[in-house]
């Protein structure tokens, strides 16, 4: 159900504002949903013996430090939820039906649909305003929404598996990983592992995996890698031609708050903060280390530094 609470006396509207409160935190006390609901704590034990004929799993414990939480049921019960809550869904669930991740197209339109009938009309009117005034570039890479899913469970189950990679240069192998985490630039979908035949630890762009095999194999990371980083540097920084390093004289959180994780790695540094960047256009680069509007130093490659001296001493000359 979506919308807007508003107090209700009659035993089926407590009954939902009763479970809409199990469901927005993981325990209750009885006094406390007494006073929420403005019942007493008598009546929410038959609120919660009403909800649970009904079929919803309310758990409770005795004592002083007993209470309420809704616990798993065998089917899912009906969401509760907010005007904001519903408002974040339909706006999600719409860019999930653009197509970004494949295989998930067609759901996410058919609970899209579902959704938009639940909504009343000032919910439906605000998400339809944002559908309507905003506009996405695409160009997001397709990744298969099952290779998503096994990865992820066999990341939480720590379950080595067996993938089928396409690299850069379009080079099919077979994979032993251990994955750690997954990771969404908005662009790609990066999967962060354990290379178990190369013996260290390596990210793969999860839209060149065509095939993933749970092994059955338990595996226990031992020290685990800043996966963010480790991402960092493989779509910011090791595809390209140049790996440049350039010292920029301000706080590292300054630096990383005009360049994202994705574009480069930003480390803390005597002088202020370290920017790791890759790039195939030095020209490029240069501008947009200068677009910064911060003072900095390329320290490598030298084809950076002869560039930025010449353009520099070329600015100055024109504008004496």
């Amino acid at each position: 159900m979506v919308g807007e609470w508003r107090p209700v006396s009659d035993t089926p509207g407590r009954l939902l504002r009763l479970l809409s409160l199990l469901q927005q935190r993981a325990h209750w006390s009885g006094p406390e949903l007494a006073d929420r609901l403005g019942i007493t704590t008598r009546t929410v034990r038959r609120d919660v013996d009403r909800l649970r004929a009904l079929g919803y799993p309310v758990d409770a414990a005795p004592g002083v430090s007993g209470g309420y939480h809704l616990g798993v049921g065998a089917s899912v019960p009906p969401l509760l939820l907010e005007d904001d809550e519903a408002t974040a869904i339909a706006i999600a669930l719409g860019v999930s039906a653009g197509g970004a991740v494949q295989g998930i197209e067609e759901p996410a339109l058919a609970a899209l649909g579902k959704l938009d009938r639940l909504l009343p009309p000032h919910l439906r009117a605000r998400v339809a305003a944002v559908r309507t005034t905003t506009l996405s570039l695409g160009g997001a890479d397709h990744v298969a929404a099952d290779v998503l899913v096994t990865v992820a469970r066999a990341a939480a189950a720590q379950d080595r598996l067996r993938i089928t990679y396409v690299d850069r240069d379009g080079r099919r192998t077979e994979r032993r990983v251990d994955p750690y985490r997954l990771l969404s630039t908005g662009r790609r979908w990066y999967l962060v592992a354990f290379d178990v035949d190369r013996d260290d630890w390596r990210t793969f762009r999860a839209d060149r995996i065509i095939e993933v095999v749970p092994t059955g194999h338990r595996f226990r990371l031992e020290d685990p890698p800043d996966a963010v980083d480790l991402v960092s540097r493989a779509s910011g920084v090791s595809p390209y031609r140049y790996a440049a390093r350039v010292v920029v004289r301000a706080s590292a959180d300054a630096v990383a708050g005009k360049v994202p994780p994705t574009v480069g790695v930003v480390e803390p540094h005597p002088e202020g903060a370290l920017l790791t960047v890759g790039a195939d256009d030095l020209a490029a680069l240069a501008g947009h280390l200068v677009g910064l509007d911060l003072p900095f130093e390329a320290l490598e490659p030298p084809e950076l530094r002869h560039l930025l001296r010449r353009a520099g001493a070329g600015l100055v000359a024109a504008h004496e």
